[in-house]
């Protein structure tokens, strides 16, 4: 159980939590479990790849995301002309014009931000794409052999269209790893609809409150890391992420035929983490055993690589990880970790 300090902390962030919600519902109209799956990579420091068709809020979710939070955001539209340097920065070589002596300066680029929006990540060569994994992972840029520190907190929030694959280029598996979570976002209800189009032809646009700064967020994202979780709950979280992996004895058959690559390690982690930003998402200082269940989809659909059997019948990742998850209880995870 946490301390008495983190257990009022905890339940005066969920407040925040909430009241951030409405304002966020007041820009995007529905889309809970978006939003909810976005929070939890807020609060788990963790970046988060958002899947779905043009048209469903994408970028308008994420700027008023950094608008509430007050945080420092930029967007990059990605594009096959898109060069390394047009995203974390280069060198340029200036004149001091009162020591008439040339020197580097580095220039940042777009990267270095609180918030940053990585639109179509998928429509830049995968040299472009790499140019972001230093920055996602380390936090930092190096150019020039000196190494430039990101302002913190630091996010990736990337979209991607899942329809047109002409003139796309998938993610490499490296840097797909590196996103904590994967958020699908579907179209919205009929009444959401109406209420989209009532909003957007008003000639008023609703005006949204700051309710955190970056201190608090640095903050929120070190009290989920104080969160305690018991240890058979984290064994069912890497039990969960293991049995995602071909070739050993404890994989189910399922897995064995449609399977070709499961997750790594990190997909442990990342399970955990968010396991227990969700709990301080719902104002709990523990981790139950539902919030690993409901964190094992967005954390695990884009590390379980199917094979050639799997789409011939029709079989996606999402599918492989809700059978897991069917298939596994708490009590028989333990024995498989």
């Amino acid at each position: 159980m946490p301390q008495g300090s983190d257990a009022n902390e905890i339940a005066l962030l969920a407040d925040v939590l909430r009241r951030l919600r409405a304002e966020l519902g007041k820009v995007v109209y529905g889309q809970h479990h978006v939003v909810e799956e976005l929070l939890i990579a807020l609060l788990a420091d963790g970046h988060a790849l958002l899947v779905g068709v043009p048209g469903l809020a994408k970028t308008l979710l994420v700027r008023t995301l950094a608008q509430t939070l007050s945080l420092q955001f930029k967007r990059i539209q990605f594009t096959p002309d898109l060069m390394p340097a047009d995203i974390t920065g280069t060198e340029a070589l200036q004149h001091d014009p009162r020591t008439g002596d040339r020197c580097f300066r580095f220039l940042p680029g777009p990267v270095f931000a609180n918030v940053l929006l990585a639109d179509e990540i998928n429509r830049t060569p995968p040299k472009t794409q790499a140019a972001l994994l230093e920055a996602m992972q380390e936090r930092q840029v190096t150019a020039g052999g000196e190494r430039h520190a990101l302002p913190q907190p630091f996010f990736v929030l990337a979209t991607q269209n899942p329809i047109e694959q002409e003139g796309t280029y998938p993610l490499p598996e490296a840097q797909l790893d590196r996103f904590m979570l994967q958020i699908l976002i579907d179209y919205p209800s009929a009444e959401e609809e109406l209420q989209i189009v009532h909003s957007t032809a008003s000639e008023t646009a609703p005006e949204v409150a700051c309710l955190l700064d970056a201190a608090a967020v640095r903050d929120a994202t070190r009290l989920v890391r104080r969160a305690p979780i018991a240890d058979h709950l984290a064994r069912f979280a890497v039990a969960l992420t293991r049995q995602t992996r071909p070739g050993r004895s404890a994989t189910p058959e399922f897995v064995q035929r449609y399977v070709n690559w499961g997750a790594g390690p990190r997909a442990s982690q990342h399970l955990v983490l968010a396991a227990k930003a969700r709990a301080v998402l719902g104002g709990r200082g523990f981790v139950e055993e539902d919030d690993i269940r409901a964190a094992a989809l967005p954390v695990l659909r884009h590390r379980v690589l199917v094979n050639y059997h799997a789409e011939a019948d029709g079989v996606t990742s999402d599918a492989i990880v809700r059978r897991l998850l069917d298939s596994t209880s708490l009590e028989g995870a333990i024995g498989l970790s």
